[in-house]
């Protein structure tokens, strides 16, 4: 399997169009996001201090954005890390598959929205990190 890396990991701005009664960003598939978008799901009441994600996908992309509050991305590849603060509507971060993610300072009231390239399916996580780091380590 070819290894990933942080640089793989994009920041996109998403179209915002704005008028006087308010914001609508539209995300269609293969033009504002690099795949289809097969599954859509949000994470939201999470508690003060609790993290989500941990796991990194086989073949499922995903791209987050804070549709409301704010929170961190750590992203690891594995050999480097780096932290992605969200906190608008109109900006996603796209995880491509391969990446160990980690969701963390949710604040309060934040909505973390998910598109994902693949439906759900368990054999496409890693949820172990040192079984992750050796599936990549034997490509």
């Amino acid at each position: 399997m070819n290894r990933v890396s942080l640089a793989d990991c994009k920041i996109i701005q998403l179209p915002k169009i704005d008028n006087d009664a308010g914001c609508i960003t539209p995300v269609e598939n293969n033009k504002d996001l690099p795949f289809n978008v097969k599954r859509v799901f949000y994470l939201y009441d999470i508690k003060g201090g609790e993290e989500r994600g941990n796991h990194a996908h086989k073949e499922c992309h995903q791209f987050l954005i804070a549709a409301s509050g704010s929170f961190d991305v750590i992203l690891d590849d594995g050999v480097d890390k780096k932290r992605v603060f969200l906190n608008r509507a109109d900006v996603g971060l796209h995880i491509p598959p391969g990446i160990w993610a980690t969701e963390i300072n949710f604040s309060s009231g934040s909505i973390c929205l998910v598109l994902a390239s693949h439906g759900y399916d368990e054999a496409d996580y890693f949820r172990n990190y040192n079984d992750y780091l050796a599936y990549y380590e034997r490509g």
